[in-house]
């Protein structure tokens, strides 16, 4: 092109001439190239080799193009950075005990655990060197200074319901927005899988979640973790817990009535054992549909309370798949 250019002017161009306009056409190309590569639907492709702008509740944070060092303040987070092929090298606990989810088994080893959620050791943070913080502003809002004097940190908004638009924002921060968009398109498909082996009776079995803490008992609404999982499987819900709130609170057993349906999933929290062995046997618990029609089933409180993330969400597809597409 340039040699054509020089041929019709009818002489050499100089070399600081040829030497800009060889500059100027790079430029333009990285240009065209950068444009070409980068998503209209996240904050940078999985190409990009400096650091990334990304917005979340807290404002704006420049994190790098390949976090390796993440720390996680809470269950969703953890639950979505090893789904999206993460293993953090700190992570906080649910548990007095110190235990991370169980059901993600040895990929939860090699995690030092820096903490509660109620309280994170920032020392031990630190200790860490991280270069990416992830968790929420409803939980660890009070600590987002210091946490990100430490590395860079982004928080969602809060926990449970929107925990698809968290895994999103998550996955952005990780720059693993092709992998997350596996996984939505796997959990969807799955979905679309299980509504088609309910058929007919996939609107007739009213979804009951009942969880036992040891001094209390929730019966758990629409605007939780698991009742946005059970609406997109298209699970109705008993009257009373089809509301928009996230759950109903009993520390009296005198809303035993309200847990009623034609299934119920129980769950139990930490050291709740005699705290369930005492609902269960009440006599108004022996007279719920789902008790006498034996349609209670005991399901793991890591999954569908704590995990509150893509890795979690799957697994309780299995158990609606297990239990109910017989």
């Amino acid at each position: 092109m340039l040699r054509h250019l020089s041929a019709t002017a009818g002489h050499r161009f100089p070399n600081w001439r040829f030497h800009s306009l060889a500059l100027l056409f790079c430029l333009f190309s990285l240009l065209i190239s950068a444009c070409g590569g980068q998503s209209a639907n996240t904050n940078a492709s999985n190409t990009d080799t400096g650091d990334r702008v990304i917005k979340h509740a807290m404002g704006e944070t420049k994190v790098p193009a390949h976090p390796k060092r993440v720390v996680v303040l809470d269950t969703g987070e953890l639950d979505n950075a090893i789904a999206l092929g993460i293993t953090p090298v700190g992570a906080v606990s649910a548990f007095p005990d110190g235990k991370l989810l169980t059901y993600w088994g040895d990929k939860t080893k090699a995690i030092t655990l820096v903490g509660t959620i109620a309280q994170p050791n920032l020392e031990k943070i630190m200790s860490l060197s991280p270069d990416l913080i992830l968790s929420s502003k409803v939980r660890h809002e009070k600590i987002y200074k210091e946490l990100s004097e430490i590395a860079p940190t982004v928080f969602t908004e809060t926990v449970g319901a929107p925990w698809k638009e968290n895994f999103k924002l998550q996955a952005e921060a990780l720059n693993k927005i092709d992998e997350y968009n596996r996984l939505m398109n796997a959990y969807n498909q799955r979905l679309t899988e299980f509504k088609q082996k309910m058929g007919a009776k996939l609107s007739s079995t009213h979804v009951s979640m009942v969880r036992v803490l040891s001094d209390r008992v929730r019966i758990y609404q629409n605007k939780s973790f698991v009742g946005t999982l059970l609406k997109d499987a298209g699970l109705p819900r008993p009257a009373v817990q089809d509301k928009d709130d996230f759950f109903i609170e009993d520390s009296s057993y005198e809303r035993i009535k309200d847990m009623d349906g034609d299934v119920i999933f129980l769950m139990n929290y930490g050291n709740s054992e005699d705290r369930l062995e005492e609902l269960t046997h009440q006599a108004q618990w022996k007279q719920l549909q789902a008790v006498k029609s034996g349609r209670v089933y005991r399901v793991s409180d890591d999954i569908w309370a704590l995990g509150l993330g893509i890795g979690a969400a799957d697994k309780v597809i299995d158990d609606l798949f297990t239990y109910l597409a017989k």
